[in-house]
């Protein structure tokens, strides 16, 4: 007799069938909330606390319908929502979306692995460590970084680059106190933790500060040149000082495309210092990294090969929806050796086989879902040539040619100052004025709900960041938004003022 497995159904769930029907009506409602984004208003009117007295405070006894849950999306849910892919969107950075990608992550929820290690599902370890190859590959990264079939370095997909800037931090920590502890074998690892000292530029992301914090150790911020770049010169004085006060310097992050102003340390300044020093360099292109694709914009990568970790988000540009922060590591054992753990419940027979590898050593959390299918429906459904046509036609070039597009008109007007070189999709500018002139433009422009900015500081400069977000965000969105950033100004600047 053959039994047939299915999900348990309880009074009034859904059965195979009922799912069959409403997963179809749902991908009609996210093609639909997609194709119609546009005309939705891109940031929320809601207050703090708005949603609560819209549900009961508590669950329901009995089942709700799901034609009732539905209406309450847009009833409850809609109204505060920030939505991301408007065309309106221009804060923060992109967060990347594509039907392949939701289509493989409806598959990861149906799988419902929990891919600890090799034997929690082989696919799941397997496919993770080829896609990150192939990444590696489209990224022309030094042949070191790719897994293979016997190399010593590999891929892994964390969940944010903050959680690979700390397993990068960590692992550095833990790598540099076993090599000093092999050499002074007195030495206790807090008589070290005292004194390790991290660096990263001034204008790194905050998330460093945090990996510092949680890491235990020092860590020191490099004053950024004109360009709001770090250079050698700053980090090899910072360095002499610290180890002169008996500072055991280890661990550096060199950000390509900062958070504020999109400016790029200079890897081929920074990275010969790290190598001569032995100490860990982790590169941060949370954001840029999709770019380097393009050979157009791969020289930006140039000194890649000095580091000892680097991290970019497919999430950001690449198709790929969130979470997908690929990391890479020139030597896995410097990861493994870190976070290693091996009780019985989690061991399996393949483990010591030398031929793939248990991420539950790569990252923070034991569990992690299947997310390299995502990576996998992308790059098969648009190929490498697709993908970069794609990238050609769209962002990332497209969004560099709009970004210099609202440069340009920002520039045409002579009350307004650019404050960084426009690299890739970002600008930053300002009201020539004072901070609290630029504060008021800024509030004006996110009360008015028909665009989204977020504002940055560059030196004791308070500026606006323009960044161009949205797949479909054209020419005309950033004539419009710029129509109203300077309608805004005009009646700013004719108010009276203390």
């Amino acid at each position: 007799m053959q039994l047939r497995c299915c999900l348990w159904q309880g009074p009034a769930t859904m059965d195979s069938a009922e799912f069959r029907r409403r997963g179809k009506e749902m991908v009609d409602f996210v093609a639909d909330y997609l194709e119609g984004i546009e005309g939705r208003q891109v940031y929320p009117d809601v207050e703090p606390g708005y949603l609560r007295p819209l549900i009961p405070t508590t669950a329901p006894e009995e089942p709700d319908m799901f034609e009732d849950i539905i209406s309450d999306v847009e009833k409850i849910i809609m109204p505060g929502v920030t939505h991301w892919h408007s065309p309106f969107f221009f804060a923060y950075f992109p967060s990347a979306n594509s039907y392949p990608a939701l289509l493989a992550d409806i598959l990861c929820g149906a799988i419902g692995c929990i891919g600890f290690s090799w034997a929690a599902s082989p696919a799941c370890t397997e496919l993770e460590t080829v896609m990150m190859d192939w990444l590696g590959k489209m990224l022309k990264l030094p042949e070191a970084f790719l897994a293979g079939q016997v190399g010593e370095g590999g891929g892994v997909i964390q969940g944010s680059a903050s959680e690979a800037t700390l397993v990068a931090l960590l692992a550095a920590r833990t790598k540099v106190t076993r090599r000093l502890q092999a050499a002074s074998p007195g030495l206790t690892q807090g008589a070290i933790m005292e004194k390790l000292v991290a660096y990263s530029s001034d204008q790194a992301h905050s998330s460093v500060e945090r990996a510092g914090l949680i890491g235990g150790v020092k860590l020191k911020a490099i004053p950024s040149d004109g360009k709001f770049a770090m250079r050698a010169s700053a980090l090899q004085e910072a360095l002499e000082r610290d180890k002169a006060e008996g500072l055991i310097p280890f661990f550096v992050v060199a950000t390509l495309g900062t958070t504020s102003c999109c400016s790029f340390d200079n890897l081929l300044e920074v990275g010969p210092i790290c190598n001569k020093e032995d100490m860990w360099l982790h590169i941060d292109a949370a954001y840029a990294g999709s770019s380097f694709i393009c050979p157009e914009f791969r020289h930006l990568l140039n000194g890649v090969e000095f580091a000892d970790s680097f991290n970019f988000n497919p999430h950001k540009w690449l198709l790929v929806n969130f979470d997908c922060s690929a990391m890479w590591v020139k030597k896995r054992t410097d990861l493994i050796g870190a976070f290693k753990l091996d009780p019985l419940y989690l061991k399996h027979n393949h483990q010591d086989s030398g031929l793939i590898t248990d991420y539950r050593h790569w990252q923070l959390p034991l569990g992690r879902r299947f997310r390299s299918l995502k990576m996998w429906f992308v790059f098969r459904m648009y190929g490498v040539k697709g993908l970069q046509a794609y990238i050609r036609k769209f962002s990332p070039l497209q969004h560099v040619r709009l970004a210099h597009e609202f440069e340009h008109l920002v520039q045409q007007d002579p009350r307004f100052e650019i404050c960084t070189e426009v690299t890739l999709g970002l600008v930053c500018f300002r009201l020539k004025g004072s901070n609290r002139l630029n504060e008021e433009l800024l509030e004006r422009i996110n009360s008015a709900k028909k665009i989204h900015l977020v504002p940055c500081h560059l030196r004791d400069k308070f500026v606006l960041r323009f960044a161009i977000c949205a797949r479909t965000v054209e020419s005309a969105h950033v004539q419009l938004a710029w129509k109203h950033v300077a309608q805004l100004a005009t009646s700013l600047l004719a108010t009276p003022r203390d």
